[in-house]
């Protein structure tokens, strides 16, 4: 049956107030095949046949032997313990935790997955996590403005281009300004920082794969009263010194890489850690560890920051349920590995990386465009459209070639190698990169 949570009357005082006479009219601007499209359903048929029939349309799908995109999502191995727990139900339906007393399982292996961020980082408190990676930027720099009171942010341009545009419309929703720091020979230069600025932005590995040194910008910001952002990819911590280290005060990121397959654009989850100076800017929740009447161990939701807890006015975001089950699958993971694991995951995908650059160098027309060292991915410029190259490789077997938006330069392309190719891999994907050219 259906359900108008709407009276008649109300909604003819609403038509009323908006000055049209019928619900049809509100939208009569629209095209009509926008508002009535033509529906050309099949027969009806039996359950049997429209399971084959899903089953020929699924098999026009090009399989693909392995991943070479970059971008930020990679084709890593997700461990069988991951998706075993993941799968267990009382994570499969992670759901904000009101009751502490009947969710002590989901809020020790958050608290777990937050011990874990905060180490990787360097940094001394994680919230949660967040939808994605970035959201879990535009919440961070939010919360650099409302701690330094100041509606300023500098970016370099060397963060991942969408993470940037998801901030803008945050920005643009609180009155902010945003500038660019274009890149210098693929890296983000030192500049001075304005007085208004209350966030500046930075990213390690960079989206065009480079590594930066980020230390004197960090100081720069610090000069002038701003927080250091760092948007970072939590594999390469297991390498690189952490972003706690060289002056930031928020560190983000997103957690695909931490055991998350791929699968049309997801599924993700966003990290957000910061120093404890500015847990009371915290958005979403913190798990923290006590003890009950008895004294035994216990966890709690210690801060509930977001608008169905608190005054909307003094909430810090408007984030609900979270992504909590691909967080805990990250946290699986990095307990699954630990840092000696996670580090030879790490190395074996940067050697795959820089073994690849240098086969595809190899190819006519092929230019190098990321400068060394850099961590799993890297760009190069092409002598063809990089989409083109990209949909010939997929119909050679290979996903490769993401383009590189043309703020960056014409015909690039990012590459990208991890633990799961081999040298037998690499050499199949310069054949048929070389075809596709």
């Amino acid at each position: 049956m259906d359900y108008t949570p709407h009276t008649e009357e109300e909604i003819r005082a609403m038509l009323e107030k908006v000055g049209v006479e019928t619900l049809e009219d509100l939208y009569a601007h629209l095209p009509e095949e926008i508002l009535n499209p033509p529906i050309h359903l099949p027969d009806p048929m039996p359950e049997w046949a429209v399971l084959e029939e899903l089953s020929r349309l699924a098999g026009e799908n090009l399989p693909a032997r392995k991943a070479f995109l970059g971008g930020g999502a990679r084709f890593h191995h997700v461990p069988p313990v991951v998706q075993a727990l993941g799968s267990r139900g009382e994570f499969l339906t992670a759901y904000t935790p009101y009751q502490p007393e009947v969710s002590q399982g989901v809020l020790q292996a958050t608290f777990e997955y937050q011990t874990m961020m905060a180490e990787l980082t360097g940094l001394e408190v994680s919230n949660a996590s967040m939808y994605d990676g970035s959201t879990a930027l535009a919440e961070g720099v939010l919360l650099a403005l409302r701690e330094t009171g100041r509606m300023g942010v500098l970016v370099s341009q060397g963060v991942h281009p969408e993470y940037r545009e998801v901030l803008k419309t945050y920005l643009e929703a609180v009155g902010a300004s945003l500038g660019t720091i274009p890149l210098e020979g693929g890296r983000t230069p030192l500049v001075e920082v304005p007085e208004e600025v209350g966030a500046v932005v930075a990213q390690n590995p960079n989206f065009l794969g480079a590594l930066e040194d980020l230390a004197p910008l960090a100081e720069a910001a610090h000069r002038a009263g701003a927080l250091f952002v760092v948007v970072v990819d939590p594999l390469s911590l297991a390498l690189l010194k952490p972003p706690g280290a060289y002056g930031a005060d928020i560190a983000v990121g997103d957690g695909q890489v931490l055991g998350l397959p791929l699968g049309f654009g997801g599924p993700h989850f966003g990290f957000l850690v910061t120093k404890k100076a500015f847990v009371r800017q915290l958005p979403g929740r913190l798990v923290s560890e006590t003890v009950d009447v008895e004294g035994k161990r216990g966890f709690i939701l210690t801060l509930q920051a977001r608008e169905q807890y608190i005054r909307r006015a003094k909430a810090k975001s408007n984030i609900t349920t979270n992504a909590q089950l691909t967080a805990l699958m990250g946290a699986m993971y990095l307990a699954a590995l630990g840092p000696e694991g996670l580090k030879e995951v790490a190395l074996k995908g940067v050697y795959m990386a820089h073994r690849l650059q240098e086969l595809l160098l190899t190819l006519p027309g092929v230019e190098a465009f990321t400068p060394k060292p850099f961590f799993q991915e890297f760009a190069l410029r092409l002598p063809k459209d990089p989409l083109e190259v990209r949909r010939a490789l997929a119909k050679r077997g290979f996903h490769g070639a993401t383009p590189v938006p043309r703020e960056y330069g014409e015909n690039l392309a990012l590459f990208a190698a991890t633990e799961l190719h081999e040298e037998e891999d690499l050499l199949a994907f310069r054949e048929a990169l070389e075809e596709a050219l």
